[in-house]
């Protein structure tokens, strides 16, 4: 177990934070920082056509051990962080044998993990937990699943009894910002199917993603002095606040749950004479996803009647789409993954994510893609965790999906 801790912590104490602000790949210099050091591991272990374009998308093979054909699988990670919260100067500190009791993180400013707010602690009484400092991020979204993906190809290298095909891996960059697929070559990968190491609690088996859309709101408004202002101003701030209170109550992300969607406007700047908005719309059905880009637009005309066409100027722009209806046709890779969860001693929690994968941009890019546990909870914030035995589980289950892939084929 101190193999995978250690090469976990080798990883995150290296700064990936993507920035959603920069128009180049990787949106950020220091992620081929961890990309370049990830080309070199896979060499030391003994993975065969590593690779790093220019982009930094990283892949490398295992050559199948067998002499009949299989399907070729991949497995796939990202290695930025989220700009969410600061990924720099990663101390991660060690709890040996979790009592089930307060964690605290950091003493001087009294930050603690605590199993009264964050009770998927207590499932993990007696098991090694890595934590943050509460100064940062971690970062086992998805430096986990890495960890997972490269410690699973060292164990097969090592242990060449275990008959796999031909694997394939891949880490990329950017994910948190939405484009961690968008320079991914599915060709020169050549996997007729993968899966992304990217889920969270121990047992996750995901085939469903929320249908995604960003939302940038501009209103323009008129500044005058307030003594003289009478039939003159219009104040853009409180525009953008009329625009806020007309949309759904309950339709937020605190509020909702399972297959439930949601808006979610997260930065708000401004003045009397221009406000800008920022949101995410989300929702698994794509009817309903299509109703919310269809609210927005019906606010804002109603709005533009009682403030003009030029007042108010509303971008949907899409980001990806719900997975499941290109994974269905092909539910064999699902039901390999569960096989495998099974064997391994894991209970499958199949649910749709809350959230978006490589993997979704993926599949509809002709790579089939559905999503594993990498282990980690409490993501993009200073209260993330993982425990190691979580990812020596999905070691496990990487293994073992390759195991029974061969199995399945075998003439």
């Amino acid at each position: 177990m101190q193999h995978i801790i250690d090469r976990f912590i080798s990883y995150v104490t290296i700064d990936t934070e993507s920035d959603p602000n920069s128009d180049t790949t990787p949106s950020t210099e220091k992620q081929w920082d961890l990309a370049n050091k990830l080309v070199e591991e896979l060499k030391n272990i003994g993975m065969q056509d590593v690779t790093i374009d220019e982009n930094a998308y990283v892949m490398a093979t295992l050559p199948s051990n067998v002499n009949y054909k299989i399907p070729v699988i991949g497995f796939i990670s990202h290695f930025d962080t989220s700009p969410d919260y600061s990924g720099a100067n990663v101390k991660p500190q060690i709890i040996s044998n979790y009592n089930g009791e307060d964690i605290v993180l950091n003493k001087e400013k009294n930050i603690i993990l605590s199993p009264e707010y964050f009770d998927d602690l207590l499932l993990y009484k007696g098991q090694t937990l890595i934590t943050t400092d509460g100064t940062t991020l971690l970062g086992a979204d998805d430096k986990a699943g890495i960890t997972e993906i490269v410690t699973a190809m060292e164990y097969l290298i090592k242990n060449p009894h275990i008959k796999h095909g031909e694997i394939r891996v891949a880490f990329t960059p950017d994910e948190e910002i939405g484009r961690g697929a968008h320079k991914f070559n599915v060709k020169k990968f050549g996997a007729d199917w993968a899966y992304t190491m990217d889920g969270s609690q121990v047992g996750e088996l995901e085939y469903e993603n929320f249908n995604a859309a960003g939302v940038t709101i501009k209103i323009k408004g008129k500044s005058v002095h307030p003594g003289y202002a009478k039939g003159k101003m219009v104040n853009s701030l409180l525009i953008a606040n009329q625009f806020l209170s007309l949309l759904p109550k309950r339709e937020v992300p605190q509020l909702t749950e399972g297959y439930q969607g949601f808006f979610h406007f997260y930065k708000i700047k401004g003045d009397i004479e221009l406000t800008e908005i920022k949101g995410i719309i989300r929702d698994h059905d794509r009817d309903k996803f299509d109703a919310k880009k269809e609210l927005l637009a019906q606010i804002t005309d109603d709005l533009k009647e009682n403030y003009g066409d030029e007042a108010i100027t509303v971008e949907v722009k899409d980001q990806y789409y719900n997975m499941r209806e290109k994974i269905e046709p092909v539910m064999h890779i699902v039901e390999i993954a569960e096989e495998a969860m099974r064997k391994v001693n894991v209970d499958p929690i199949i649910k749709p994510i809350r959230g978006g994968t490589d993997g979704s941009q993926l599949s509809y890019m002709g790579l089939p893609c559905p999503n594993i546990f990498a282990g980690g909870h409490n993501f993009h914030g200073k209260y993330e965790y993982v425990p190691v035995e979580s990812m020596q589980k999905a070691i496990d289950v990487i293994v073992k999906i390759a195991e029974l892939t061969a199995s399945k084929y075998m003439k």
